[in-house]
């Protein structure tokens, strides 16, 4: 039985849904790491990131490079990379709304003479 593409979606970035995850994604963009190298960037347990690797290798998403005693990972297509980009250009542009929402909302207060921080701390000593 086939799964609907829609599903099949989610599944995907359910996977990439870990922050260790797109962390090592990112870190891969570069070209392929050794392990080690992951290990001192993301100061994580090696138990930890080896469970986080094998999670991506299992997706097809990253694949082990193996050099002697070395095991290096890469990402398995630059489609990854693209991936990455496009989920930082939009949450550019999220962020860049939510502080002019942000910006619009205190010269809202400015201009009608509230202060809600100070309301606060009236309710706080009430």
């Amino acid at each position: 039985m086939q799964v609907p593409l829609y599903q099949a979606k989610a599944e995907f970035f359910r996977m990439l849904g870990h922050p260790v995850r797109i962390r090592v994604l990112e870190l891969l963009q570069d070209g392929p790491k050794p392990v080690r190298d992951l290990l001192n960037e993301i100061e994580i347990e090696p138990s930890n990131l080896s469970q986080q690797l094998g999670v991506l290798r299992r997706s097809g998403i990253v694949v082990s490079i193996r050099e002697g005693s070395t095991v290096s990972y890469a990402l398995a297509g630059g489609d990854v990379a693209e991936l990455l980009r496009a989920a930082r250009r939009i949450l550019t542009e999220l962020l860049a709304g939510q502080s002019e929402l942000l910006a619009e909302l205190r010269q809202a207060d400015t201009d009608s003479g509230t202060d809600h921080a100070g309301d606060t701390a009236v309710h706080r000593a009430g």
